[in-house]
């Protein structure tokens, strides 16, 4: 994977760019809360691959998605790319000694108020993931060129306030990958290739 320079980190990126009516946080009132994810890429020279999740049902937030290990920073964090490794280590038992953080994307801005910025990582290949079954149902991993081919970035909308609303998708076997994960990895694409 390239290395990650900072004149990369100067993107707009976040919900609002598709959807520019909106504003970036459509749905919050309120300065941003800050949030980290882990964009882990499994360092295998013929066939790297990211590692994500599916979040459990009974989450008071985007329960039953696909999502990249992360959360809120917390005050004990020092910064995103702490909150984003303690995170990975709580919901699927990533130990930060297996990672090696290479970079982080511009902040990407949600809809509902999150300020989040993607730590993108190698992570070493063959290591065992322990997911958290309180926040995890599952892990798997999608082919890197996959999520990096323009091809399978698909655009698409829903109604929200009698409006369409328009996201990412990027649907991968029977894993719906879209909204903010799909953001984030179009980011990283714009990123690296743009």
């Amino acid at each position: 994977m390239r290395q990650l320079h900072s004149e990369h980190l100067t993107r707009d990126t976040g919900d609002h760019v598709l959807n520019p009516d909106l504003g970036p946080y459509a749905r919050w009132e309120g300065p941003p809360r800050d949030a980290a994810v882990l964009i882990p890429v499994i360092a295998d020279v013929r066939n790297p691959s990211v590692i994500l999740t599916l979040r459990t049902a009974q989450l008071s937030s985007h329960a039953g998605q696909v999502a990249f290990p992360g959360g809120k920073i917390d005050d004990t964090d020092g910064g995103p790319r702490q909150a984003a490794l303690r995170e990975a280590h709580e919901e699927i038992g990533l130990e930060p000694s297996a990672v090696n953080p290479i970079g982080e994307l511009s902040p990407y801005l949600t809809g509902s108020g999150y300020r989040v910025v993607p730590i993108v990582a190698e992570v070493l290949p063959g290591i065992d993931l322990a997911p958290n079954l309180g926040e995890v149902d599952d892990v798997f991993e999608v082919p890197l060129a996959f999520l990096m081919d323009p091809g399978n970035h698909r655009k698409q909308s829903r109604t929200w306030n009698g409006k369409p609303r328009y996201f990412y998708e990027m649907p991968y076997g029977d894993r719906y990958i879209w909204g903010v994960t799909a953001g984030i990895i179009r980011s990283l694409y714009d990123t690296v290739y743009g």
